[in-house]
C-alpha cells in the first residue's frame, strides 16, 4: 500500500532525473523502441501463466507487424513508477491503460485515445447500504496511488456536497487487485475505477462485486509519450489510425471490453485546454 504519492509528484520525480527521451529518428537509429507496460490492470495488461496478456498485448502484436525500422523491447513495471519512467526518458512510450489528466499533460503528450474512460464505483454484491452516489458519504474508499482516478476525486467531492455529504477516508493501493481484495473482505466500502475495468471485475466476480454509478465526467484511455518526442507521437498516432482503418481496433475493443467506442477523438491530446474541450469538462 502506498500513501501520499500523487501523479504530479511521480511525474516531477521523473522530470528531475535521467536524460531527455529519444525521439523517432534516434529510435530508428538505435533500432529499438523501448516500451513499458504494467501487469495488474485487466483487461488492459495482466499476466496469464507467467506471460503478458490483455488488450495491449494484442495491440503490441499489431505494432510489431506495423514497424519496420526498429524492434520493440518490452519491460514491465508497477503502475506507480510507470509514468515517471516514461517522462524521464527511461522508456519511449507506455502501452497501458493510462487515463488522461490535467497533471499528466504537464509532462506527457497522449496518442489518440483507444477507449473511453469514466469513473464508477464498485461495491460488494448485496451491500444494500450503498444504492447511489449519495450513500458513499463518509464511507471508506480504495483507489490506486498515482492514478487518474485519484486525481479526479474532486469531482466526487462536488457530487457528494450537492447531497449534503462528504468524502470519507481514502486508502491508496499499489495495484487494484489489492484494493478489490480489501473490498471483498470488508476493509473498504467501495473502490473507484474506470468503467472498462469495473465491467471486467464485475463480470468475472458477479457474486462478490456489483457496479455502481458514475463518479466523474467523461475521459479517455491513451498511451503517454514524452513531450520531447513529437515525431514518435505522430508515428504512434499513425499506428492508431491504421488500427481504426483496418477494423482491428474495433475487433480488439469488442474482444477485451465487450463494446466498441466509435466516437473517440482522432487526434493526439497534448494540452489541458484540448483535453477539456474533447471531454466536455
Amino acid at each position: 500500500m502506498l500513501k501520499g504519492l500523487t501523479a504530479a509528484t511521480l511525474l516531477t520525480m521523473g522530470l528531475n532525473s535521467l536524460s531527455q527521451a529519444a525521439d523517432l529518428p534516434a529510435i530508428e537509429k538505435s533500432g529499438v523502441l523501448k516500451v513499458v507496460t504494467e501487469d495488474n490492470y485487466a483487461p488492459f495488461n495482466f499476466i496469464t501463466n507467467g506471460k503478458p496478456d490483455g488488450f495491449n498485448k494484442d495491440v503490441l502484436v499489431e505494432l510489431k507487424k506495423y514497424t519496420h525500422k526498429f524492434k520493440i523491447k518490452q519491460s514491465i513495471l508497477p503502475w506507480t513508477g510507470l509514468l515517471a519512467a516514461v517522462s524521464s526518458g527511461q522508456y519511449d512510450v507506455a502501452i497501458t491503460g493510462a487515463l488522461i489528466t490535467d497533471d499528466r499533460l504537464k509532462a506527457l503528450n497522449f496518442v489518440a485515445p483507444l477507449a473511453s474512460a469514466q469513473d464508477f464505483y464498485v461495491k460488494r454484491a448485496g451491500d444494500n447500504r450503498i444504492k447511489s452516489v449519495a450513500d458513499l458519504s463518509g464511507k471508506t474508499l480504495g483507489v490506486q496511488a498515482g492514478s487518474a482516478l485519484l486525481a479526479r476525486l474532486p469531482e466526487l467531492v462536488v457530487m457528494l456536497a450537492k447531497t449534503g455529504g462528504k468524502l470519507g477516508k481514502v486508502v491508496q493501493y499499489q495495484s487494484y487487485p489489492e484494493a478489490y481484495a480489501d473490498l471483498a473482505n470488508g476493509r473498504l466500502d467501495y473502490v473507484i475505477n474506470a468503467v472498462i475495468s469495473v465491467n471486467d471485475v464485475v463480470k468475472k466476480h458477479p457474486n462478490i462485486f456489483a457496479k455502481g454509478q458514475a463518479v466523474s465526467g467523461h475521459g479517455f484511455v491513451a498511451w503517454p509519450v514524452p513531450k520531447s518526442s513529437p515525431k514518435l507521437l505522430a508515428f504512434l498516432d499513425g499506428f492508431v489510425k491504421h488500427l481504426k482503418d483496418t477494423g482491428k481496433l474495433k475487433e480488439l475493443q469488442l474482444k477485451w471490453f465487450g463494446q466498441a467506442f466509435d466516437n473517440l477523438p482522432d487526434q493526439p491530446i497534448t494540452n489541458v485546454e484540448e483535453f477539456h474541450r474533447l471531454a466536455g469538462i
